[in-house]
C-alpha cells in the first residue's frame, strides 16, 4: 500500500503578542466563568449561612470585575495588533470577504464538523495561520464579548463610582431593565463555555490529523507547514516586491520626462 508523504518546514506563525493575548484570554475567561457562576447563584445565600463577618463574596465580585477589565484591555491590544502584527495576525484573516474564504469555511465544516473524508487533501493546504472558519468564529465571539462587556458594565453602573460603567447605563434601558440584561449576560457565559469546548476539540483534532504542531504552536509560535506552501508564500512576497520596485522605477521615469 502506497503512502503519500510530504516535506514539512518549521515556520514562525504566532508572534509573542498573539500568544500572550491567547493565554491571557484563556485564563481570564476561566476565572470569569467560575466567579460569574458563583455570583449568579451564591452558595452562602442558598445555604442560609450567616455572612455578616465574611467578605468572601465581595472578593469574588472584585476578582470578577478586575479580570473583566484585564480582558477588555487585552482585547483592545489585540485589535491594535490586528494592524501592527504579521500577516497571520492581520484583521483581514478574520472576515471571509472572498469566494476563497467562503469555500474554505464550507470545506472546514465538512471535514471538521461533519467528519467527511478529505479526498482532495485540502486540509493541509487550508492555511498557515487560522483557517477561515476558525478566524471568522473568533470575530463573531469578539462581537459577543463586546455585548458581554456592555451588559456587565450596565449591571454594575448603579453601584459603581467609576465613570466607565456609567457610560453603559443605557444598555439596561434598551433591554427594559436589569432582569433581561442579566439574563443576556448569563446566556452569553454559557455560549463562551460551549465555544471553549469546541475550540479545544478542534485544536486537538487538527493536531492529530495534520500533525503540524497546532497545539504547541501557541506556546512556541512555530507550526510545521508543507514546504511547497511556504515556497508559494515566499514567491508571492518576492513577486510583490518586484512589482513595487518596477512601479517605483516607472514613476521616477515619468517624473524625469
Amino acid at each position: 500500500m502506497a503512502v503519500t508523504t510530504f516535506n514539512f518546514k518549521r515556520v514562525y506563525v504566532w508572534e509573542k503578542p498573539v500568544r500572550l493575548f491567547h493565554w491571557i484570554t484563556a485564563f481570564s475567561t476561566t476565572i470569569l466563568v467560575i466567579t460569574g457562576l458563583i455570583i449568579a447563584d451564591p452558595p452562602a445565600i442558598n445555604a442560609n449561612v450567616e455572612a455578616t463577618n465574611s467578605f468572601w463574596f465581595g472578593y469574588v465580585r472584585a476578582i470578577h470585575f478586575i479580570t473583566a477589565y484585564i480582558l477588555i484591555a487585552n482585547l483592545i491590544f489585540r485589535i491594535y495588533w490586528a494592524f501592527a502584527g504579521n500577516q497571520f495576525a492581520n484583521w483581514r484573516n478574520f472576515i471571509p470577504y472572498t469566494k476563497k474564504g467562503v469555500a474554505n469555511i464550507i470545506h472546514v465544516l465538512k471535514v471538521d464538523i461533519f467528519l467527511m473524508k478529505d479526498k482532495e487533501q485540502k486540509l493541509h493546504n487550508i492555511s498557515i495561520g487560522h483557517n477561515y472558519l476558525a478566524a471568522f468564529s473568533y470575530f463573531i465571539m469578539t462581537l459577543f464579548f463586546i455585548l458581554q462587556v456592555m451588559t456587565g458594565l450596565a449591571l454594575i453602573a448603579d453601584t459603581s463610582t467609576w465613570f466607565l460603567p456609567h457610560m453603559f447605563k443605557w444598555v439596561s434601558t434598551m433591554f427594559n431593565g436589569d432582569i433581561t440584561t442579566r439574563y443576556i449576560h448569563h446566556v452569553l457565559t454559557w455560549l463562551f463555555i460551549a465555544f471553549v469546548v469546541v475550540h479545544v476539540y478542534l485544536v486537538l483534532f487538527h493536531d492529530y490529523v495534520e500533525a503540524r504542531g497546532e497545539a504547541s504552536s501557541m506556546i512556541s509560535g512555530f507550526k510545521f507547514i508543507r514546504s511547497e506552501r511556504v515556497k508559494e508564500k515566499e514567491a508571492d512576497i518576492i513577486d510583490k516586491a518586484k512589482k513595487q520596485m518596477w512601479e517605483g522605477v516607472e514613476e521616477k521615469d515619468k517624473k524625469k520626462k
